[in-house]
C-alpha cells in the first residue's frame, strides 16, 4: 500500500490516480495509524509554504512525519511544496522552518527576465549519475509549477535540475531516504510516471 499524506493542501487526487496507473493499491488519509501501515509515502504540495507547515502542525503529522523519516528510515517522496518542506527553511512570507530533512533554504526567484511563478514544461537536466536516468528518455521534460526554489543545498543530494533565466533549479533531490521533486511527475507524461515508478519500485 502507497499512502499519500492529507494535511488539507496539496494535488491529493492526481497523484492518487498516477499511483493507481501504475497498478499500487492507494490510501490517501491524515491518520498516522493507517499511514504507518503504509510501504512507502507521498507528501505533495501545493501553496504558500508557511500554510503547509501549519497545516501539518495543527494535524500532528509533523511528528508521524519525522519518526518515518528519521528513526523508521522509511521512504518519502517530496512534491512540489512537498520537496520544499524537506530544506531547512522558507523565506516565503516570512521565514519559516522545514523539517531540515536535506541541507539549504527556499527562496525566491528573483531573475527578472523571466516569468515568475515559473509555469510549464522544462528539461530535467542530469546533476550526478544516477541509475532513474536509465529509464528515462533521453532528454527528459517534465512540468513545473513555482514561485520558489531550494538555494544552497549539499550538491551531492542534487540529482537533475532545469535552468530557468540565470537560475538553476533543483528539480529531483535525493537524501537517503527521501526523494523529491519540484516538478509534478503526475502531470509530466511518461517520463513523469517513470520517476513516480522508480520511487515506488527502486528507491531505497
Amino acid at each position: 500500500m502507497i499512502g499519500i499524506i492529507d494535511y488539507g493542501m496539496g494535488n491529493l487526487f492526481s497523484v492518487h490516480n498516477a499511483v493507481q496507473k501504475l497498478g499500487y493499491d492507494v490510501l490517501i488519509s491524515s491518520d498516522p495509524v493507517k499511514l504507518e501501515q503504509c510501504q512507502k509515502l507521498i507528501l505533495p504540495g501545493v501553496g504558500a509554504f508557511g500554510d503547509m507547515m501549519k497545516n501539518i502542525k495543527e494535524s500532528q503529522l509533523d511528528a508521524f512525519i519525522e519518526n518515518w523519516v528519521r528513526k523508521e528510515k522509511k521512504p518519502l517522496l517530496g512534491i512540489c511544496l512537498g520537496m520544499q518542506s524537506f530544506f531547512e527553511s522558507s523565506e516565503e512570507n516570512g521565514i519559516h522552518e522545514g523539517f531540515g530533512f536535506l541541507k539549504g533554504q527556499i527562496v525566491f526567484m528573483k531573475d527578472q527576465k523571466v516569468r515568475v511563478p515559473h509555469i510549464g514544461w522544462n528539461d530535467l537536466i542530469k546533476e550526478n549519475e544516477h541509475p532513474i536516468f536509465s529509464k528515462l528518455s533521453a532528454h527528459p521534460y517534465v512540468y513545473y509549477v513555482h514561485s520558489y526554489y531550494a538555494s544552497n543545498m549539499d550538491p551531492d543530494d542534487l540529482i537533475g535540475y532545469c535552468d530557468y533565466g540565470t537560475m538553476k533549479i533543483p528539480g529531483l533531490v535525493m537524501h537517503e531516504n527521501v526523494m523529491g521533486c519540484q516538478f509534478h511527475p503526475e502531470k509530466s507524461g511518461e517520463d513523469g510516471l517513470k520517476i513516480l515508478q522508480y520511487y515506488l519500485e527502486e528507491f531505497v
